[in-house]
Formats: C-alpha cells, sequence, structure tokens
C-alpha cells in the first residue's frame, strides 16, 4: 500500500477489489477499476491528441468506430458526425485548424473522416444511430448558407436511413429541470466521448456511464420525430435565405 499511496506502482484490478472489500465498499469496485484502466486517456489535451495533424486524430478513434454497435449521440450545438456532409466537415475542420493554430492537412483529415463515416453506415444491420439535437444544432452556421443549407438537406435524407434515428428538442420544449447539456457521443455501455473547449473527455466508469444513458433516454423522450422534425429542419433552411 506504501507503493501505491506514495506512486511508486500503480494498483492491479487484485488490489483495488481488496481494498473495496476491507472498506466495506464492494459496490465501487468496478468504478475503481475503470478509473484505473483509463486514467491514461480519460482527460486528453486538444494539442496532444492533434500534436501530429487532424487526419491523425480522426484515425485515432476510428478502432473504436469499427467495435462499437449502437451509438447514441446528443448534440446541442452542432449536426454529429455520423451525419455530416463533405462540406459542413471541411468547415468544421477549418475553424478548428485556426483556432488551434494546426498544420493544414484538412484534405486528409475530410478523407478520413468521410471514409469512418461511410464504413459506419456501409451495414445498416449492424450498427444503430440514435441521434438527439437541440433546435439550436440546425441554426449555428458552420461555413457559408449554401454548405448549411445542403448539410440540413441532407440530414432530412439520412433520418430516412433505417439505421438512424433522429430526434430534435425544440426551442419551445419545456425543460423541466434538464437543461441542455454538454454534447456526448455514448459508444454501446462501454465509454462516453465529450469535446471540451480544451481537451477530449473519455468516460469508463460504469455508474458515470449509466448516468449520460439515463439523461440521454430523458432528452430523447423531449424531441419530436417524423413530421415535427423536417419542419424544423425546414425552418431552419428558410432562415438561411
Amino acid at each position: 500500500m506504501s507503493k501505491i499511496e506514495h506512486g511508486r506502482q500503480p494498483p492491479s484490478d487484485a488490489d483495488l477489489k481488496a481494498w473495496a472489500l476491507h472498506c466495506g465498499a464492494d459496490e465501487q469496485t468496478a468504478d475503481l477499476i475503470a478509473v484505473s484502466r483509463g486514467i491514461e486517456g480519460a482527460y486528453v489535451e486538444w494539442r496532444r491528441l492533434e500534436r501530429s495533424g487532424l487526419r491523425h486524430a480522426q484515425e485515432s478513434v476510428l478502432p473504436l468506430w469499427e467495435r462499437t454497435r449502437r451509438f447514441r449521440i446528443y448534440s446541442p450545438w452542432l449536426i454529429p458526425g455520423p451525419v455530416q456532409t463533405a462540406g459542413y466537415i471541411r468547415a468544421l475542420l477549418e475553424s478548428i485548424r485556426d483556432r488551434r493554430g494546426l498544420s493544414d492537412d484538412i484534405d486528409a483529415a475530410v478523407e478520413v473522416r468521410l471514409e469512418k463515416q461511410e464504413r459506419a453506415l456501409r451495414d445498416p444491420g449492424r450498427r444503430q444511430f440514435a441521434i438527439i439535437l437541440e433546435e439550436s444544432a440546425l441554426r449555428y452556421r458552420i461555413g457559408d448558407p449554401v454548405t448549411m443549407a445542403a448539410q440540413l438537406g441532407h440530414l432530412v435524407a439520412m433520418a430516412s436511413l433505417a439505421s438512424i434515428s433522429l430526434g430534435i428538442i425544440p426551442a419551445t420544449a419545456s425543460r423541466g429541470a434538464l437543461w441542455p447539456v454538454e454534447g456526448f457521443f455514448l459508444f454501446d455501455g462501454e465509454l462516453v466521448n465529450v469535446e471540451l473547449v480544451s481537451a477530449h473527455l473519455t468516460v469508463t466508469q460504469p455508474s458515470e456511464i449509466a448516468m449520460y444513458a439515463r439523461t440521454f433516454a430523458d432528452l430523447s423522450a423531449m424531441a419530436v420525430r417524423g413530421g415535427e422534425a423536417r419542419s424544423l429542419i425546414a425552418a431552419a433552411m428558410a432562415s438561411i435565405g
């Protein structure tokens, strides 16, 4: 214990199980093990993740996307990756490049992102995407008006796919105690990804994953679908002019 407490060696799974047992806190064992295993990648600064360029950052998540079968995505401000157009992706990555002062590998990064998207959607029987957007995500301008209008039209088309369930929370929805929260991706029941201003956050503790799953379910219950969702998209397109 002295070596662990002074940081000379990390605790093993067996150490954590024994510690929780003797503290009378067996219910915390799974979370402690998850934290221990994922501590190196739990909080990764963008400057570290993107130091080799945006293409590398896109490639780094390919294994996770490949093994995930159920995606649950909540976005309050952006159209999420699986349903983005090439123009929207380019405009988004260009803004990231300029804001963070990154090397210019936009063409390669866009290509990787489109390939990731195509592979994820290739076999609809294997993967399902449940996407919940705030209405504001339809109106935040990414790129020029033509790019944004094309993205909204593409969103309508993608929502017709059997593998994609799209819900939109109207700006006028009664929020109750659930106001907009941070955008997140829930990959099966394995982990949650959250993008912060300065870093990329990965949540692996089972209790916290369960909190995100419950939050997604609550947000989903507030969303409209089908014709009502298409009407919100149409109104956002009309506002572009």
